[in-house]
C-alpha cells in the first residue's frame, strides 16, 4: 500500500493545452501522455470546449465539485454529468465536447490503455466503520471529501490509497467521507 498525499501530487498542462490536470496517479511511473498503461487525475473545466483525444484509451469520467457538464460525445446523445451521477465510462478517442451546466466544474478522469487494461470507477459514502474489496490488479481509493482511515492509513480530502497486485483483499475503513474506488486490471 501506497498513499499518495494532494500536496504530492504532479500539475501540468492539459494535452490539448485548455486547461490544467492534477495527475494523482501513473502507470508506469514518471511516463507521458502518450505512453502511460493508465492514468487517474482530476481536472478543472472553466469554459466549454472540446476534450483531448487520446488514441486508444477508454476513460471514466466523474463530477466532484461544481454544477456539471453536457458532454457531447461522437455517435451518442448529449450526456448530462453532474455530481449525482454515476461515473461515466466512454471512448477517449471519441471527438468529445462539453458545456458546462452553471460555471466552473472539477472531474475525476480515470484512463487505461484499451486492449490492455480495463478499469471500473465507483463512488463510495462512509460514515462509521465499513469495508471495501479490492479485487483484481489494483486498486486505488480517492478520498474526495472528509477524513477516513483504511488499515491505519489516514486520507484527508484529496489523497489517495493505492494498492497494487490486490487479490480480493478486503479493507477496514472508518471514518466519514465521501470515497472513489478505482479498480485496475490487465487483460
Amino acid at each position: 500500500m501506497k498513499l499518495l498525499r494532494a500536496s504530492d501530487h504532479k500539475r501540468m498542462p492539459w494535452k490539448n493545452g485548455g486547461g490544467e490536470t492534477v495527475e494523482i496517479a501513473v502507470s508506469p511511473d514518471g511516463v507521458g501522455l502518450a505512453d502511460f498503461d493508465w492514468r487517474v487525475s482530476m481536472a478543472t473545466v472553466a469554459t466549454d470546449g472540446p476534450f483531448s483525444v487520446f488514441p486508444g484509451i477508454d476513460r471514466t469520467l466523474s463530477i466532484l465539485d461544481g454544477e456539471g457538464m453536457t458532454l457531447f460525445i461522437e455517435g451518442h446523445e448529449a450526456k448530462r454529468l453532474t455530481q449525482a451521477s454515476e461515473p461515466l465510462p466512454f471512448a477517449a478517442d471519441a471527438p468529445t465536447s462539453a458545456t458546462l451546466i452553471d460555471g466552473t466544474i472539477t472531474d475525476l478522469n480515470v484512463m487505461t490503455r484499451r486492449g490492455r487494461f480495463t478499469h471500473s470507477v465507483r463512488r463510495v459514502s462512509v460514515d462509521g466503520d465499513c469495508e471495501i474489496a479490492l479485487t483484481g490488479g489494483t486498486g486505488l481509493v480517492l478520498c474526495h471529501r472528509g477524513n477516513a482511515e483504511i488499515d491505519g492509513m489516514a486520507l484527508a480530502s484529496g489523497d489517495c490509497l493505492l494498492v497494487s497486485d490486490t487479490n480480493a483483499d478486503r479493507r477496514s475503513i472508518a471514518g466519514k467521507a465521501l470515497l472513489f474506488q478505482i479498480t485496475i486490471a490487465a487483460i
